[in-house]
């Protein structure tokens, strides 16, 4: 694809952001978002409020990205209540209501809003109206979709696109990358068919695997939902090689349109190079441990390929990207210890931290500690749960995160860990973490999960700092 494509603009990135999302008329002055501190959420609101909107929110907890947005200025609370909402965004004339599925169906709020008549959207819904005037590239898939958007996000932010992200860019500290309105960046979320609501011109997908069951039912109608986001990209597809999607293909050490070789590491940094459909590109250094992160990155580098970047300036953005926190976030790294964090819930990224922490430490003992997210996710993949995890050499259970869910019966942490085929497994308490951790003979330990383990590492890092494990 040539460069016209590109956005040729040399404005200087702005302070604010020209607004997107014109058809919906911008006359929403207020913006209240119901689950402000999920990372989509999140990531929208920081853009309302960078374009002058008074925006403000409720969501079930306080959290360090609640802070953040309270440090800009944003209105939140943590109570279901009526009486929080601030009165100036009662006026359902100027106040725009934007919500996560993820919400109860019974929450107080959100049924207030929907009775009353206001404009309520759903954070697809929003995130489509805003990029539906804009360039999209768009990255799906049920795994790296976090890692590869934010690779991409970097990679696109001199090109001026504005980008949303689905977790904390570690070079930008934040999930939002903010620049100009005619190029966008997005992580494009299988969940509730939500890519469904976007226009990409660009798109990638890593990805395909059964999860989301509770939504979908079975893996046939995942699978057609992203049949279904391909037939909307508007330009080109790309796709890991294997997927049954018809599109440019990338893969590591395979033939394929985009192709990665000459892998090696050198002090915890990869090194390859890569073949486009018309050149190659050498000695490419990118920071990321593990073979998946380098498929990331490659996704990425033929997003960008295809949008008109220059292939030595996508190299040197690949050097400098820092990775996302909590995906392969060090905590701690000392010669006696190395604390690892990482949002992996599904079985197949429990297998790739595995992969990158044999490949970067293989001759030392490794120490999981893993909270299964969802009950219906534990059922689900009970048996790839064990598997992926018995793969350790020594595992520490916590109870399952119910997050939207109410329990389903029989379905328990004591049930994953009889499957678990592995002498060295503790079923454990937040309470007793740190006792079990320091009883470890690992040298490498490693937090996974998408609940609140996220904020549990940071109490366990700052403990092990004091105590040296």
């Amino acid at each position: 694809m040539s460069n016209s494509i590109k956005n040729k603009s040399n404005k200087k990135v702005l302070q604010k952001v020209l607004p997107f999302g014109k058809d919906l008329g911008w006359a929403w002055n207020f913006i209240y978002f119901i689950g402000i501190g999920g990372i989509g959420m999140s990531a929208i609101a920081r853009y309302f409020a960078a374009n002058g909107k008074n925006v403000a929110g409720y969501d079930k907890t306080a959290s360090y990205i609640t802070s953040v947005l309270e440090d800009l200025g944003v209105q939140i609370h943590f109570e279901d209540t009526l009486q929080n909402i601030p009165i100036s965004f009662l006026d359902k004339d100027k106040t725009l209501v934007v919500f996560t599925p993820a919400v109860p169906k019974n929450h107080t709020q959100l049924n207030y809003f929907l009775d009353n008549g206001y404009k309520v959207l759903k954070r697809s819904e929003i995130l489509g109206e805003i990029t539906k005037s804009t360039f999209c590239l768009a990255v799906a898939g049920t795994h790296g979709k976090t890692t590869t958007s934010s690779i991409l996000g970097h990679i696109m932010e001199p090109e001026k696109a504005t980008s949303f992200l689905g977790g904390i860019a570690e070079n930008y500290n934040s999930n939002l990358i903010l620049a100009d309105d005619k190029v966008s960046v997005v992580e494009a979320d299988e969940f509730d068919r939500s890519f469904l609501k976007l226009s990409p011109n660009i798109a990638c997908v890593t990805s395909m695997d059964a999860d989301h069951l509770d939504i979908y039912g079975e893996k046939a109608a995942l699978e057609e939902s992203f049949f279904t986001f391909a037939q909307k990209v508007s330009n080109t597809l790309i796709v890991a090689k294997g997927l049954p999607l018809k599109g440019l293909t990338y893969a590591v050490n395979e033939d394929a349109d985009y192709r990665a070789f000459n892998l090696k590491i050198e002090n915890g940094i990869y090194f390859f190079d890569v073949q486009t459909p018309t050149q190659t590109i050498y000695d490419i250094h990118f920071h990321l441990p593990g073979k998946h992160n380098v498929m990331n990155a490659l996704a990425a580098l033929a997003m960008a390929d295809v949008y008109g970047v220059a292939l030595n300036n996508i190299k040197e953005r690949l050097a400098s990207f820092k990775g996302v926190k909590r995906r392969f976030s060090y905590k701690i790294k000392t010669d006696n210890l190395v604390l690892i964090d990482d949002y992996a819930h599904h079985p197949t990224e429990i297998k790739a931290v595995e992969n990158a922490i044999r490949e970067m430490y293989p001759a030392e003992k490794a120490l999981v500690i893993f909270q299964p997210h969802l009950f219906s996710r534990t059922r689900d993949f009970i048996d790839d749960f064990a598997t992926a995890l018995s793969k350790f050499d020594e595992i520490l259970l916590l109870d399952i995160y119910p997050a939207r869910e109410k329990p389903i019966a029989g379905v328990t942490s004591q049930w994953l860990l009889n499957k678990i085929e592995n002498e060295h497994k503790i079923l454990t308490q937040k309470s007793q973490l740190l006792k079990d951790i320091q009883n470890s003979q690992a040298k490498v330990v490693v937090m996974l999960g998408a609940g609140d383990i996220g904020v549990l590492v940071e109490e366990i890092t700052n403990q092990l700092k004091k105590t040296n494990k």
